[in-house]
């Protein structure tokens, strides 16, 4: 996808980044776009693609732009900010993140203002929101 207009990318970083990206892919259903890697067997930089959207991420480090952002297990398991990524297939995506070990912090269900969602969190603690509604869609 080339983007011809605004398009929020969100970043994180993990302890582990390697194994976030493989665990990511394998959950989740992200796809490898880019992956560059760093000294030590740290990723420099990625991007994972899951549709027409993505996300970058990189391993944890203390250059100028690691000094902002922290991960949750620095954060004592909390989050400041939490993806929502549209699922046509939300309960075959549930049932693969289930098997793949997140975990589910909001059941799957039906919400009042359409589609169908779960709130999990992933092997690092960063929280996902995954749901069937698309508030771009007039459809809903």
């Amino acid at each position: 996808m080339k983007a011809n207009k605004a398009c929020i990318i969100p970043t994180m970083r993990y302890k582990n980044a390697r194994t976030a990206i493989d665990w990511l892919c394998n959950a989740f259903g992200f796809e490898k776009h880019l992956i560059v890697e760093g000294e030590n067997n740290t990723i420099a930089h990625a991007q994972l693609t899951f549709g027409n959207s993505m996300i970058m991420l990189s391993s944890e480090n203390e250059n100028e732009y690691g000094k902002l952002v922290k991960t949750p297990e620095s954060l004592s398991g909390n989050n400041t900010q939490t993806p929502y990524i549209i699922v046509e297939k939300i309960d075959e995506h549930y049932e693969k993140a289930v098997a793949a070990g997140a975990k589910i912090l909001m059941e799957i269900k039906d919400e009042e203002y359409g589609g169908r969602g779960y709130t999990c969190k992933d092997i690092e603690e960063y929280i996902w929101n995954f749901g069937s509604y698309d508030p771009w869609s007039e459809s809903e």
